[in-house]
């Protein structure tokens, strides 16, 4: 295999004391840096409004379930909430084939893959007082309603190949004959949806955007604003992502940027130190492109306007332009990069494969949080209750319900509890048991028509569900199904601990290697890491 080209760089050597987590950057940011930073292609707010052409040609995915679809939690959560995600696929936004000359200089090998390697979840309260960008482990292990335990990073590819396999399948039996093309676009809603409902399974949040950008993009992004620059605190050489670095401060162009954010073999902390190169790279790239000009440069516009068109996919409908009003105040410490928790990082999956566990419950909590009053942040006064033992009155309408309690999850004894919690508020529970394997991927209230604010009521109550209209049900009652990610009343000491939600086994207990660096976009330079 030849060695990839490598550029002289501006190197300096890695500082002996521990650096900064900061990072520098303008204030306050004048574009949407939220998106910005995390998608690394989305060119949005003053960026987006001056390359005139791109609102018109970047391409939309719609049907996706948004605000509201499967996987919700509440409707009015404080927070907008961005899903973000780096696709492997070797076809560009439009659809069309990388040529072999833009699969080579991608390092990213000849095999087709649809694996979503990088995803993220942009935080952003309803006051557009703070921005976090909340990075997801690539192998941690989930539950997904239709394929069984994987781990999240093939949950997109699964549905689409589900989803295309179906559709061959009914041409064959002599239903609509699709072209390749349509085939294909089809797969990739279905794996959008799946992956969509899986992180909002996971964190607990509901998903109300979406993007998504691919490998080549991310290459032409880089060399549009004239490399960026990173620091490393020891000299590496990877030949499976093509990492060949010396320690440092250096300027990267945008093969071997990707290099650098792909590289996790060889790190200390394998995928968790992967994840904190691309926080420390993308709030560097936006210092780039704030801070040199780049937004009131013709040509540099130009450049990240093509690679947005080629490389980015946003959900229908959305007026990106209002959402960086929203945030036009924001400041770049108010601006920050973090990682879910994890209770190991050698766990073992189903088949024998290395797997990163979570808890749910913990994971959900930790979303939560990012809401509270933190560093003068305050929540938005539409937020949902928090679930704690004092949530809001039960609605006087639930009395005369009749409810039946399905544990669709694996805590054991779960149905059982909830039924004494709620007869301890003086309501009818008629029947409990175990709902069909798969049958629910996360806890929701069915209600009979006419119940609609009563189950509402319930949902509140019990930490905040979805809520169903269901024509099956009797008049009068309701069908609460209860998951994995309760976490309402009495969650938190739930015979006598937190129950566990944890999918797979988990490996090594979790010490402070698993807590890893925040970072934010303030500061006065790069963040040398791993």
């Amino acid at each position: 295999m030849n060695e990839p080209h490598r550029p002289v760089r501006d190197i300096q050597a890695a500082p002996s004391t521990t650096p900064s987590l900061a990072q520098a950057g303008s204030k306050p940011l004048k574009v949407t840096l939220a998106v910005l930073a995390v998608c690394v292609l989305l060119i949005s707010g003053i960026g987006y409004a001056t390359v005139g052409r791109v609102g018109n040609d970047v391409a939309n995915a719609g049907n996706l379930a948004l605000g509201g679809g499967k996987g919700s939690r509440a409707a009015q959560d404080g927070a907008t909430d961005i899903l973000l995600v780096g696709s492997d696929s070797r076809s560009d936004a439009q659809g069309n084939r990388l040529s072999p000359e833009e699969v080579e200089m991608l390092h990213a090998g000849d095999e087709e893959a649809d694996n979503t390697d990088t995803m993220m979840v942009i935080r952003i309260p309803n006051d557009g007082s703070s921005a976090t960008a909340v990075s997801i482990p690539r192998d941690t292990y989930v539950h997904d309603g239709e394929n069984g335990n994987m781990k999240i990073n093939g949950v997109y590819a699964a549905h689409k190949y589900k989803e295309q396999d179906r559709l061959r399948a009914e041409a064959q039996n002599g239903g609509e004959a699709l072209s390749d093309t349509e085939i294909e676009a089809r797969g990739k809603v279905a794996g959008r949806q799946g992956l969509i409902s899986a992180v909002a399974d996971l964190t607990g949040i509901e998903v109300d955007h979406y993007a998504e950008v691919g490998l080549l993009g991310f290459v032409l992004l880089t060399n549009a604003v004239g490399g960026v620059d990173v620091c490393l605190n020891n000299a590496v050489d990877d030949e499976f992502s093509g990492a060949h670095f010396p320690a440092g401060r250096q300027t990267l162009q945008g093969p071997e940027a990707l290099a650098f954010v792909r590289q996790r073999h060889g790190l200390p902390r394998g995928d968790l130190d992967r994840i904190v190169r691309q926080q420390a790279y993308m709030a560097s790239l936006v210092n780039k492109v704030l801070a040199a000009g780049t937004l009131t440069n013709p040509t540099k516009l130009k450049d990240m306007g093509d690679a947005v068109q080629r490389s980015v996919v946003l959900d229908e409908g959305w007026d990106i332009l209002s959402f960086a009003t929203q945030l036009q105040d924001l400041a770049g410490g108010n601006v920050q990069f973090n990682t879910i928790p994890v209770t190991s990082l050698d766990g073992t999956g189903d088949y024998g494969e290395s797997i990163v566990t979570v808890d749910t419950n913990e994971v959900h909590r930790f979303m939560k949080d990012l809401l509270g009053d933190k560093e003068g942040n305050k929540p938005s006064e539409e937020a949902a209750p928090a679930p704690a033992e004092n949530n809001p009155a039960l609605s006087e309408g639930l009395h005369n319900a009749k409810i039946r309690i399905l544990n669709a999850g694996s805590t054991s004894g779960l149905a059982g509890f909830l039924q004494d919690k709620l007869t301890e508020e003086n309501l009818t529970v008629t029947e409990t048991g175990n709902a069909e394997p798969s049958q629910y991927a996360n806890s929701q209230v069915h209600v009979a028509p006419g119940l609609e604010e009563d189950g509402r009521s319930l949902a509140d109550y019990l930490g905040g569900m979805e809520v169903i209209t269901d024509d099956s049900l009797e008049p009068g009652s309701i069908l609460l199904i209860a998951h994995d990610d309760y976490h309402g009343p009495g969650s938190s000491g739930m015979f006598g601990e937190s129950p566990s939600n944890v999918v797979g086994q988990p490996g090594s207990e979790m010490g402070e290697e698993s807590v890893s660096p925040q970072i934010d976009a303030g500061g006065d330079g790069p963040r040398c890491v791993n």
